[in-house]
């Protein structure tokens, strides 16, 4: 018999077990053996983890992150709702003020979901999926300390778990590690340039609290309710209800600089009373709370251009929060992470993975979806004052007008709601905006008259009260 050839399967680490790294991870795995290196020990259900400060305020899936997740993981959804959470239709299951201050009519004729839990639940019922694979090993309470090569080729990383110091070796390493990632030294530490990094701070806080659902809303599928912040009139002030597993309301309330929210639990329903319109406080002036409040400031748009860079190297790749990371009240986080995972595997199935060249085309293609949500939210924060170094652009404040119109057509106009919703979803490019569904309705009607209070049904109104 000939002798058989056997080849080494690949070897990848992964720094960071956020959502970005387990989707990273559940790719990776298809190509090579995954070694996923995480600083926290993590919990074994749905609880907070240190490593997610942010995990208490309010978090959705939009429409093309739910179906990134079932793309990269069958079922993962259905796992998600099996737990408590739910898929809400946009906008028949919700009642939203746009930035415009316009209210959006609750049309029924969209496809749009999206998926709606505690991110302690979203969490758990990601790593449960991905940390099944045995091609995947996880490693807790492991820092990443440096990269390990030079500036042709990264090599592995250099890892500390307790008193121990060791190199995991790999073909690809992908940064995972959040906001707070160490790439841009890690990446000069090798010799290579400074890599570029833009700042869009809106200066927003955040004060989330539980609460128990009031009444008998329990017991119908109460809408979420989103009342947000208007740029042109600062401070911005905005708030959202979201109803959630265990018969419970995540409500996190938002103001940008002057106008902050505040860890006070006695001015919480006042804050939220005090919105442009006050149909939150209105809902939570008399609910049980659950707990303290839990506030957070860091919420700066950060991008760094890493697709951008002259000269890369092969073997390292960085994903998620650690290339971007948004305001969190676009609700675009959960969605890019599964989009970009989904880039990589797109990618690894044309090219290997050990490949000269392989890791720059990763880093490009998980920057398409990237760029699409770091568009929509700093459209909306560059015109905050003191947001940016530089004032908006004249073709950035014609596109801010350009969507404030979008936005007002798609609140009357179901054809011009479904183009507005395919962006803001993630599912289709920005150039949605001016197809004939968007344009038409815009420029031709018929448009019916904007609402004047929110679209929530007297029925509604009254069993979070009885």
């Amino acid at each position: 018999m000939p002798d058989t050839a056997l080849t080494r399967r690949p070897t990848a680490v992964v720094i960071g077990a956020s959502a970005a790294g387990l989707f990273a991870a559940a790719t990776l795995a298809e190509f090579a053996d995954v070694t996923l290196v995480e600083r926290d020990v993590l919990p074994e259900g749905p609880e907070p983890r240190r490593g997610v400060p942010q995990a208490r305020h309010a978090h959705l899936v939009w429409s093309g992150g739910v179906l990134a997740f079932d793309e990269l993981l069958p079922g993962l959804v259905d796992e998600a709702v099996a737990g408590g959470g739910r898929l809400v239709h946009v906008m028949g299951d919700m009642v939203s003020r746009a930035p415009n201050e316009v209210w959006f009519r609750r049309f029924l004729t969209t496809h749009h979901r999206i998926l709606v839990c505690s991110r302690d639940l979203l969490d758990s019922v990601i790593r449960a999926r991905v940390l099944a694979d045995a091609r995947i090993t996880l490693r807790q309470g492991t820092t990443a300390l440096s990269l390990e090569g030079d500036a042709a080729r990264v090599t592995g990383v250099r890892v500390r778990t307790g008193d121990e110091e060791l190199t995991l070796t790999a073909d690809l390493v992908v940064d995972s590690s959040g906001r707070g990632s160490r790439a841009p030294r890690w990446l000069t530490d090798l010799g290579l340039p400074d890599i570029t990094e833009r700042e869009v701070d809106a200066g927003v806080a955040y004060a989330t609290r539980l609460y128990r659902a009031p009444g008998t809303t329990k017991d119908i599928d109460f809408p979420l309710v989103n009342v947000q912040a208007n740029p042109a009139k600062a401070p911005g002030r905005g708030g959202v209800i979201l109803p959630i597993e265990g018969d419970r309301w995540i409500v996190t309330l938002s103001g940008t600089r002057g106008g902050e929210p505040t860890a006070d639990a006695d001015a919480f329903a006042d804050f939220a009373l005090s919105l442009g319109d006050p149909v939150i406080g209105e809902l939570i002036k008399d609910a049980e709370p659950l707990g303290d409040i839990a506030t957070t400031r860091s919420t700066a748009n950060h991008r760094r251009y890493y697709e951008k860079a002259k000269r890369w190297p092969d073997g390292f790749t960085v994903l998620g929060d650690a290339v971007a990371a948004y305001n969190p009240v676009y609700g675009h986080g959960l969605t890019v992470a599964a989009q970009c995972a989904l880039a990589l595997r797109t990618v690894l199935r044309s090219a290997s993975l050990t490949a000269p060249g392989t890791a720059r085309r990763l880093q490009r293609a998980a920057a398409r979806p990237v760029a699409a949500a770091w568009d929509l939210a700093v459209g909306q924060d560059a015109f905050y004052p003191g947001a940016a170094t530089t004032p908006p652009t004249a073709l950035e404040r014609f596109l801010a007008r350009f969507v404030d119109r979008a936005v007002e057509t798609g609140a009357r106009n179901p054809r011009a709601l479904g183009a507005l919703l395919d962006v803001m979803s993630l599912e289709k490019p920005a150039t949605r905006l001016f197809s004939p569904d968007m344009l038409v309705p815009m420029f031709l009607g018929p448009k019916k008259p904007h609402l004047q209070a929110p679209p929530l049904s007297e029925a509604e109104r009254e069993s979070a009260v009885s």
